[in-house]
């Protein structure tokens, strides 16, 4: 690793990278005079780096620029300054000012970037406003789901359905999270299913299937002559295939690192240029992805661009584990015997002790496991009644074993209750999510799951960025 400080890295060799980036970016002296800007500064201030150079921010606040000037925040308080305002234009920015100390410990240079937040504070009032709460019994009683294979029992899992519904009708990006096996694939083509596109392609892609040497050509598609073997016409991609309708990116984790920045471009500009081609090529498609990993823990490993992950996930879906909503077990075991049996010109059931077991059984490979035994259970029985003595006896064991949690049922949720109380308080002491892990010692990516997970800090970014 080098050692070259950054007070020591000459601003030229910055300027080109931060000029590329679409968050606009200032620089401004000690003294809070501007040094420069990027060309994202046009679009989001409507200014060029000719009407702010050598300006002092105080004058730039009083002529309308900046509402307020977070750099003269930075320069008061000696510290890194988040804040979320709205410009003379009507966008709402998040706007972020950093210090860079020198080797005096004093502050050299402010850098600042902000961030056009106004489509997802635009959707977040829509959700919010469009019939009260975001989950009404009404909502839930008056969805038709029919078109569907999605089973919807519990609470949880109504939420979640609510939620697709209303997002379907809005164009954003939606990211859906959960565990393999939980059904996102559905929720996925449950938005496209009730939404604009829905008599338009809906095209699923694997980013985890497809070889890393020609996933670019299938997504992108290629011009004759491209490369050796390439057809002599062209192909094309996939995005192409989905034009004005929805793309499925299923496994967007493992989506190699090179392919992740042209995936941003598509998403920025629009358009996609075939492998080999010159020519770009307009697209309209709704992006939504989904993934079973945790893709901020990805961003900090180097393994996935942060730019990226804020783009795909500007509406997040997350699909609970089977094991978090046991309503949905019962419906579940029902419809995959009735669709087996048919399937299999069978028509076995389920004796009531086996389903007593099945019942028990935590389900860690969710949906799709539930699935395949069902399907196991129907073939390798020879009678009519699925028994307990037909499950495998893994399942037994698990079951039996879950059987036994529901005894320290009043101990695992008072562990609950204190691990609410003890981040509900430190959340009120320390404000941001770096000075909670430090003080209770977990990670940061910790803290905020778990914030997450009990419903607290509302989803508000604290002053050093986190979420």
């Amino acid at each position: 690793m080098s050692d070259k400080s950054i007070e020591s890295i000459k601003i030229e060799e910055l300027l080109p990278i931060l000029d590329g980036i679409s968050d606009a970016v200032f620089i401004d002296d000690c003294d809070g005079y501007c040094i420069w800007c990027n060309k994202a500064c046009e679009d989001l201030y409507k200014i060029s780096f000719y009407d702010v150079q050598g300006k002092h921010v105080q004058e730039l606040e009083e002529m309308g620029v900046f509402t307020p000037s977070v750099t003269k925040r930075v320069l008061e308080e000696n510290r890194e300054i988040t804040i979320i305002h709205e410009n003379k234009y009507g966008k709402k920015l998040l706007t972020t000012g950093t210090p860079i100390f020198g080797k005096d410990d004093r502050i050299s240079k402010i850098i600042t970037t902000s961030r056009d937040i106004t489509r997802l504070t635009s959707l977040k009032t829509q959700l919010e406003n469009s019939a009260g709460p975001i989950i009404d019994i009404n909502d839930i009683e008056n969805l038709d789901f029919s078109k569907s294979d999605i089973i919807a029992s519990s609470v949880t899992m109504q939420n979640v359905m609510v939620l697709t519904k209303r997002l379907a009708t809005v164009n954003s990006t939606v990211l859906i999270t959960g565990e393999s096996g939980v059904g996102k694939g559905l929720i996925a083509k449950l938005l496209h299913e009730e939404g604009n596109r829905c008599d338009e392609p809906f095209i699923t892609v694997n980013c985890g299937a497809i070889p890393e040497n020609l996933i670019e050509s299938e997504l992108f598609g290629y011009v004759a002559g491209a490369f050796t073997g390439s057809r002599s016409d062209g192909k094309r991609g996939l995005f192409e295939a989905a034009q004005n309708g929805t793309i499925f990116l299923d496994e967007i984790s493992e989506l190699p690192l090179n392919l992740q920045v042209k995936l941003l471009r598509v998403i920025q500009e629009r358009e996609i240029t075939p492998v080999g081609g010159v020519t770009p090529i307009p697209v309209d498609v709704r992006i939504v992805s989904a993934t079973n990993k945790q893709l901020m823990d990805l961003v900090k490993e180097g393994k996935f661009r942060e730019d990226l992950y804020y783009r795909l996930n500007v509406v997040p879906i997350n699909v609970p584990p089977l094991r978090d909503r046991p309503e949905d077990v019962l419906p579940l075991l029902q419809s995959n015997l009735i669709k087996y049996n048919e399937s299999l010109h069978e028509n076995k059931s389920f004796s009531p002790e086996a389903l007593t077991v099945l019942l028990r059984y935590p389900w860690p490979g969710n949906i799709r496991e539930l699935q395949n035994i069902i399907e196991r259970l129907i073939i390798t029985t020879s009678d009519d009644i699925i028994t307990e003595d037909n499950l495998p006896i893994f399942i037994k064991d698990a079951a039996e074993s879950n059987a036994n949690i529901y005894l320290d049922a009043s101990l695992s949720a008072a562990m609950e209750k204190a691990e609410r109380e003890i981040l509900s308080k430190a959340l009120t002491s320390y404000k941001t999510t770096r000075a909670m892990a430090k003080v209770l010692q977990v990670s940061q990516p910790t803290i905020v799951r778990k914030l997450h997970k009990h419903g607290l800090g509302n989803g508000h970014p604290d002053e050093s960025g986190d979420i």
